[in-house]
């Protein structure tokens, strides 16, 4: 048995897993989820805020105490896309470097598109949903799309994401005005179709949505008083459901986003966004369902130190 550590900082949260890894199972030690927005301004300036650093420093802080407590024997950090964008990302290095003793590996939106993959498809098989797959893994700052049946067969990362988008298009109205949501759409579609380009989304028989726009969607549909990963993992959510939850998010103002019970503090500026993107998705590709994980790149990068 290893017992390992995978952080992974997106444009929008900085998150830990520790675990033990032994043969094919992995078994969760810690899992923990903070909103850094490390991602904040990040499409307009090029560069990563220092509040926004400091926010990412101060949560990895954090967990790098938890990895010293639990005694983790490997530790990987990697980061994605608002770090891939950053003119200065080398502040971001040096300041990882600090904290957890290691460098964080800003990866290629391949290597993030496979590690996601791994993460999210381990454990399918149990529900023997019909293959392959195209796993949409809906970050701050980008999406990416997987498709594969036992591995990785096509792979692109487009730059779609709840925070990029709202920045882009939804930050200035209470709710979004019809203008603001058209020209979101316009964006999200663009994309969608240069995705068919490099990857056959045609060919996929089952849809599996990951991240927390998706998981958050899927609580607001199941009805959850409250989140509760145990419920929303492997969920089968109708496309009718996310087309209800989408045009109710994008019409509610922010106290009303804010006072669902299923939503993190962190998600109330940017799940318009987040729940526009895997709406579009379903009705663009065709899918009438869509299986949501919870375990994601995090957990392929769980995996990955298993070797």
């Amino acid at each position: 048995m290893t017992r390992v550590a995978a952080i992974d900082c997106g444009t929008n949260s900085v998150r830990l897993l520790i675990a033990d890894v032994e043969g094919d199972t992995l078994t969760d030690v810690e899992r923990e989820m903070r909103i850094v927005r490390l991602g904040q301004g990040v499409d307009r300036t090029g560069r990563l805020a220092p509040e926004a650093l400091e926010r990412t420093f101060t949560a990895m802080r954090e967990y790098a105490g938890m990895i010293r407590a639990h005694g983790a024997e490997k530790v990987r950090v990697v980061a994605t896309s608002a770090t891939r964008d950053a003119e200065n990302r080398a502040d971001f290095v040096a300041g990882v470097v600090d904290i957890f003793g290691v460098v964080p590996e800003v990866v290629t939106g391949d290597e993030e598109a496979r590690l996601s993959f791994t993460g999210a498809t381990r454990e399918l098989a149990a529900l023997r949903p019909a293959r392959p797959y195209l796993v949409v893994d809906i970050g701050g700052g980008s999406t990416e799309f997987v498709l594969g049946a036992s591995g990785v067969e096509s792979a692109v990362s487009m730059d779609i994401g709840c925070v990029r988008l709202t920045e882009r298009h939804l930050k200035d109205a209470d709710p979004p005005t019809p203008e603001q949501i058209a020209a979101t759409i316009t964006d999200i579609d663009a994309a969608l179709a240069t995705v068919r380009e490099t990857v056959a989304v045609d060919e996929a028989r089952t849809l599996v949505g990951l991240a927390g726009s998706v998981t958050t969607v899927a609580g607001i549909a199941l009805g959850l008083p409250e989140y509760d990963s145990s419920r929303t993992h492997l969920s089968r959510i109708m496309a009718a459901q996310v087309h209800d939850v989408t045009r109710n998010l994008l019409h509610a103002t922010r106290a009303e986003r804010a006072a669902i019970g299923v939503m993190h503090p962190g998600r109330v500026d940017v799940i318009g966004a987040g729940s526009l993107i895997i709406d579009r998705i379903m009705r663009e590709y065709g899918f009438g369902a869509v299986v949501v994980s919870e375990h994601d790149i995090l957990d392929g990068i769980a995996w990955s130190l298993a070797g």
